[in-house]
C-alpha cells in the first residue's frame, strides 16, 4: 500500500481525466455549463485555500483537493446520481492506487455530498467541497454559443463579470462577492435560480464554523 497518493498523482492520472473529460463531453451535449479539468483544478484548489486560510494542516488540504478534482466524474455515467456513482468510482480508483482506507472514505464521502439534491457537509473537506464547486461561477464556462438561445443557468453564469470567495477568520465569516452584468441577469435572478445552492453554502460554511455571505454588486444578498 503507497504510504501517499498525492494530489499530482491524481492530476496526472490518465484515468481520472478521461473520466473527466468524458462526463464534460456528455454534459455539453445534454446542454450544461463547463464541467472540465479546468472546472476540477479550480474547486480543488479553492477547496484547499478556504482550509488552508482556516489553519487546517497539509493533510486536510490534499485531501480536499482530491475530492475536488474528482467530484464530477460521475457525470461520465449519467449526470442523475452523479455525486453518487462518481464516489463509487473514486473508491476503486483510490483503492487500486493503494491510498489508506481513512483518506478513501473522507474523499469518498466529499465526493458523494457535493451535490445539492441529495448532499450536505459532513465534514471540513466536504465542506470546503462544497463552498468551492458551488461558488464557481464563470461567463467562460457558458458553451452555448448563442446568446438568444441561453436557459437561465446559461444567463446567469455569462453575466458573471467576477465572483471572489474570501475568508475573514476574525469575523469567522466566508463571503461570495459576486458583480453580474445587470444587462444580462439580475440578482434576484441569480439567488432565484441558485437558492438550493447559496443553501448548501450556508451549511457548509457552519461546519467550517463560519458564515456564509453574499455580496452581488455590492450589496448583500444573503
Amino acid at each position: 500500500m503507497k504510504e501517499t497518493v498525492t494530489y499530482k498523482d491524481i492530476r496526472g492520472n490518465k484515468e481520472i481525466n478521461q473520466l473527466i473529460e468524458k462526463g464534460n463531453e456528455i454534459l455539453g451535449v445534454l446542454g450544461y455549463t463547463e464541467h472540465s479539468k479546468k472546472h476540477a483544478a479550480k474547486v480543488a484548489e479553492t477547496a484547499a485555500k478556504i482550509l488552508k486560510d482556516l489553519g487546517y494542516g497539509s493533510h486536510e488540504m490534499e485531501l480536499a483537493r482530491i475530492a475536488g478534482y474528482m467530484h464530477d466524474i460521475g457525470n461520465c455515467i449519467n449526470r442523475h446520481d452523479h455525486a453518487h456513482s462518481g464516489a463509487i468510482l473514486a473508491y476503486q480508483i483510490l483503492k487500486d492506487l493503494g491510498m489508506p482506507l481513512q483518506d478513501i472514505v473522507t474523499i469518498t464521502g466529499a465526493i458523494g455530498h457535493h451535490d445539492e439534491a441529495t448532499g450536505t457537509a459532513v465534514d471540513v473537506v466536504s465542506a470546503a467541497v462544497i463552498l468551492a464547486d458551488k461558488t464557481d461561477v464563470r461567463r467562460n464556462r457558458v458553451r452555448n454559443p448563442i446568446i438568444a438561445s441561453f436557459d437561465a443557468h446559461d444567463r446567469v453564469n455569462y453575466a458573471a463579470l467576477s465572483a471572489t470567495l474570501k475568508v475573514n477568520t476574525e469575523k469567522r465569516v466566508i463571503q461570495m462577492d459576486l458583480e453580474l452584468d445587470d444587462a444580462m441577469s439580475t440578482v434576484m435572478d441569480y439567488f432565484e435560480i441558485f437558492l438550493q445552492r447559496m443553501m448548501m453554502c450556508r451549511r457548509a460554511a457552519e461546519v467550517l464554523g463560519l458564515k456564509f455571505k453574499l455580496v452581488a454588486n455590492g450589496s448583500r444578498v444573503s
